[in-house]
């Protein structure tokens, strides 16, 4: 399998530090407020990357975090708390506001048909293992004490910009404005440890060496990850604008720690854009799945969507874009619900194809080759029904797009479509548009569903064999 690694700016062959099996990180969310689509894309990425990894035989460990403390509302060390900021919002306790959201969060999640990670931690369950790297950290010189906070001194490593591949004019926070830390040697550095002289009335402080206080966003994913995955990190993901400052902090600190190569292997997402640019929560409505579907359209459309694109690709988001998918994949999905269960599996045509799918995804996770892969065998009149629906159900254990229907949900969809024709045909007969009235009723009967006329109006039924 070759993937692109942000780390070596190049797409190169993944080979995991133990032979069969794969320690997979993701960053998870912060729950101050709801993910939005944008952030979803990201998470169907890495659903798909660690779907791929199973499917082509890897044991595979996932982690993710949930931020519930100590993102500040700047990628830098400036700004509020985003938990104190949805406090005030929304006048309840940080932890209320946490859990609230975590379960929202994971109800889209699942709509999208997102794996939940073996391993889903908070960063208030794991003080403990932040103030243990800290402690060396400070011991070995690489952090150092200034107005009551902890830092971490960048100016004590060679490579700290390696995942950039940029010098020291890459400026922390450069997204937003952000007021300098005075407390700071370099402005470039970063916090580990915050204490309540920087913010006197946070929630959420806990004893430590250094007085109360509570941890920076970065040291979080850091301890996380040594906790449930060990010293060693195959895969690290998350999106593009964690690569600075997030992801560049956390190889600093893990690395100084623990005095060897962290993570071998860095996978990070494109942005979701809207007609305006990137999705962003600070731009007014949150556009989620939960509103996508209120609205009309299937979550898994979405997901339909965002796979027709490839995951280093930006992707542009709008209705006409999500109803496409949504109209393709019901059609999609109503040719693979026509294929007979009869015949047998023919072993050779199977393997043959599934090797074409493998291609496709062990090729930086083109998905959208994938599901060309499918397209085709659906069109391949040599392969018998049960090969092919051996195949596709095969395909969606990578794919997680439901193509097999339950016979309620296939009935419901043919009800509708079949009463907006019902529909259409009366409309055209009241404007004397019988040639068009004739056609619909002749293309239905051709379907195997026959049209009734009655005083009451127009039934119909689906025609036996």
């Amino acid at each position: 399998m070759k993937i692109y690694n942000t780390l070596t700016k190049k797409v190169e062959e993944f080979i995991p530090y133990e032979e069969g099996k794969v320690k997979l990180y993701t960053c998870g969310p912060t729950v101050y407020h709801y993910a939005h689509i944008g952030n979803i894309r990201n998470y169907i990425g890495h659903d798909i990357l660690d779907k791929t990894l199973r499917y082509l035989g890897y044991d595979v460990t996932r982690a993710m975090n949930i931020t519930d403390v100590g993102h500040l509302t700047s990628d830098s060390d400036s700004g509020e708390d985003k938990m104190e900021v949805a406090k005030k919002r929304e006048h309840k306790s940080a932890m209320e506001i946490a859990k609230f959201y975590t379960d929202a969060f994971f109800v889209d999640f699942k709509k999208v048909n997102c794996k939940v990670p073996e391993i889903v931690s908070p960063a208030t369950e794991n003080i403990p293992e932040y103030i243990k790297i800290i402690t060396k950290l400070l011991e070995d010189d690489y952090a150092y004490i200034s107005g009551g906070n902890i830092y971490f001194d960048i100016s004590k490593l060679d490579n700290y910009y390696c995942l950039t591949n940029q010098d020291s004019n890459l400026v922390v926070g450069a997204r937003e404005s952000v007021d300098e830390d005075s407390n700071k040697r370099n402005q470039a550095d970063f916090a580990l440890w915050f204490t309540t002289s920087k913010f006197e009335n946070h929630e959420l402080l806990w004893d430590s060496p250094w007085g109360k206080g509570y941890p920076g966003w970065h040291i979080e994913c850091s301890g996380i990850s040594m906790k449930y995955l060990g010293e060693h990190l195959d895969i690290h993901g998350g999106g593009v604008d964690n690569i600075f400052p997030h992801h560049t902090n956390e190889i600093a600190q893990s690395e100084a720690y623990l005095g060897h190569k962290w993570c071998n292997y860095w996978f990070h997402n494109e942005h979701l854009l809207d007609e305006t640019g990137k999705m962003s929560k600070s731009k007014g409505q949150i556009l989620t799945v939960s509103v996508l579907e209120e609205e009309g359209y299937d979550p898994i459309a979405f997901r339909f969507m965002c796979l027709g694109s490839h995951y280093r690709k930006q992707l542009l988001f709008t209705y006409d874009n999500l109803k496409q998918a949504q109209n393709t994949l019901n059609k999609l999905k109503k040719k693979i619900n026509s294929l007979s269960t009869d015949g047998e599996v023919d072993s050779k045509v199977f393997d043959e194809y599934k090797a074409k799918f493998v291609e496709a995804l062990e090729n930086d996770l083109n998905t959208s080759n994938a599901l060309a892969v499918l397209y085709e065998l659906l069109k391949d009149d040599s392969v018998n029904d049960a090969t092919k629906r051996s195949l596709v159900s095969s395909f969606d254990e990578v794919l997680s797009l439901d193509l097999f229907m339950e016979k309620d949900e296939v009935d419901s969809d043919l009800d509708k479509e079949v009463m907006a024709l019902i529909e259409e045909r009366k409309e055209a007969k009241k404007n004397k548009d019988f040639g068009k009235a004739d056609q619909i009723r002749d293309d239905l009967l051709k379907r195997g569903i026959r049209l009734i006329d009655t005083r009451e109006g127009t039934t119909y039924e689906i025609i036996k064999d």
